[in-house]
Parts: C-alpha cells; structure tokens; sequence
C-alpha cells in the first residue's frame, strides 16, 4: 500500500485473552507493533511476545503513562516512523481496519485520523451508555467552544509522528485521547474521521466497566476541555 514507515502502540493491562487476537490481525504494512505492558498482573506480557510485539514494561498504571512510554521508545530509535497509530489491547476494534486510518494521510496529506465509532457499525452492548454519552458530550463541547468537527474520542487512531511530537503530550491517564484531539484543534492538524467498526471487548474495561472509573474518565475529559477553552 505505502512505502511509509508506520509503528502500533498498544498500551496493555491485563489482556492476556485478547493481546495476541490483535497482534496477529495488524496488516503487513506495519513495521513493529509495540505493546506496552501497563503493570499487568496476567499473562499479557509473554503472549504479545510470543506473537511477535515488541513489549516496553510501564509499571506506573494509566493509559497515558503506557502511551507516552511507547512514544520514548519509538524517539530512542536511530530511525523515526512517518505514522503511528494507536490501538487498544482488548480487541474491540478490527485492526485491519488501519489501512483505513493510514489512507487520508497517505492519500490526501491530512495530519491527524480518528476512527469513529459510528452506531451503524457497532455491534450491540459494545459501548456502555456512560460511554456513548461520554463521547457525545465532550464532542458536542469541542464542536460549541472549538469549532470542532470530531463525533467520537476513539482510541484507534493514526498521527503524523512529526505532528504528535508537536502536541507535547502530557496526560497520565483518562484524558489522553481528548487532550490529543484538543491539541491538534489548538495546532490546526488536518483530521478527520473515518467510520470503523466496533465489538464487545474481550474482559471488563478499565474504565467504562467501573463506577470509578467512568467518573474519574469523565471529571478528566471535561477539565482538559474547560482548561483548553479558556486558553
């Protein structure tokens, strides 16, 4: 498809079930996938290795922590991607489905891709309520303070490397996605969504499976958009 170098990141917690299922469905035209174990208590470390991942190990718990470790192993390389995407361990996206993703950059020079998930495409229960009116609000708050376009804060996603070097990211834990997509609003990337195809998770979700985890994601995606909106 493209001779573009591109590199996966998939932050992991305990997701021995599914980290393989994966691994082994990213397309060809990646040229390491790196799955950062997030302090996991499974076997998540020695089954993305044996399924061919380069694994980082990031004892300190949060989404962000793991993304920003994958992101300082790929910047200690001699050599430095044209893309990276990043993909969730649990199987509820089709990785396949990244030769979408990678297209509009490819293709069509944008800088910045989020792969929505649109109801159509989504298999039923796949998305908790608290998650569906997550994503609605914060997108409909980016769209009112922001001029914003986004429908969805999907964590499957592709990003020029040089343009999220410029984000200087910096969020620890729930907030990653929308600081990334608040960023490339404030630095004016080209984005766009494409619509992907969503399903059930392997395991219970971290976040949305908790109360606490639902309420601490939510408090951390509205603060970063309020601070951002008073910028």
């Amino acid at each position: 498809m493209t001779q573009a170098d591109i590199k996966v990141i998939i932050p992991a917690f305990n997701e021995a079930d599914s980290i393989a299922k994966v691994i082994d469905e990213i397309p060809d035209i990646v040229s390491e996938t790196i799955v950062v174990n997030n302090n996991s208590s499974d076997e998540t470390e020695a089954r993305a290795k044996a399924a061919g991942a380069t694994v980082l190990s990031e004892k300190r718990k949060g989404y962000g922590y793991a993304c920003l470790k994958g992101m300082d192993y790929v910047a200690s390389q001699s050599k430095t991607p044209d893309i990276i995407v990043f993909l969730d361990g649990d199987y509820s996206d089709y990785p396949e489905e990244l030769t979408k993703l990678v297209e509009p950059i490819l293709l069509q020079n944008l800088d910045f891709v989020i792969g929505a998930r649109v109801k159509r495409l989504r298999e039923e229960g796949s998305m908790t309520p608290q998650q569906i009116f997550g994503n609605w609000l914060a997108t409909f708050l980016m769209k009112l303070l922001f001029g914003a376009t986004f429908t969805d804060l999907g964590p499957f996603r592709a990003i020029t490397y040089p343009k999220l070097l410029s984000l200087n990211m910096e969020d620890k834990t729930y907030g990653w996605t929308v600081e990334m997509q608040l960023k490339a609003l404030k630095k004016k990337l080209a984005y766009t969504e494409v619509p992907v195809r969503y399903k059930k998770r392997i395991g219970v979700s971290k976040v949305s499976g908790t109360v606490k985890g639902s309420i601490f994601a939510g408090i951390k995606i509205l603060g970063w958009i309020f601070k951002y909106s008073i910028k």
